[in-house]
């Protein structure tokens, strides 16, 4: 499996933790996020992830800003990107059941480092559960 992963500044902790976390499971990883700490714009890391999320260059992706709102908002503007913005692994469990979610988004000021780690396993161990739920995500794409 292959995971792309972004943040900017507010979250860089939680991405290197992360890294550790998915290549401690046989996860390969493409880090486009920065690492430091220095002010940066969360736009220039989300697009390489969405981008290699569109093109199947990676299974899923992963972003992380100060409120993940940034990152949800921009990687959204992809038509085959459904991102989701996540503080609980019980949001996230939703979004990967109901809406087949391929990015995950995280709020590093709205969360510790261990529940980013949790809702990343669940994102990892959890499946769509098609059904009513795929004509659903079928209809999200406007254009």
């Amino acid at each position: 499996m292959n995971i792309s992963i972004g943040n900017d500044h507010a979250a860089t902790a939680y991405k290197f933790e992360i890294i550790k976390l998915l290549e401690s499971k046989g996860i390969v990883v493409k880090n486009y996020g920065t690492d430091s700490h220095d002010s940066v714009d969360y736009p220039d890391f989300v697009h390489p992830v969405a981008k290699d999320v569109v093109l199947n260059k990676a299974h899923y992706g992963i972003l992380l800003c100060g409120s993940a709102n940034g990152v949800a908002m921009t990687a959204n503007k992809y038509k085959e990107v459904r991102a989701g913005l996540c503080w609980s692994k019980e949001i996230v469990a939703l979004i990967r059941q109901h809406n087949n979610a391929n990015i995950l988004c995280i709020p590093a000021r709205y969360t510790s480092i261990p529940q980013a780690l949790k809702m990343v396993e669940t994102f990892l161990e959890t499946d769509f559960e098609g059904g009513r739920h795929q004509n659903r995500v079928n209809k999200i794409p406007a254009c």
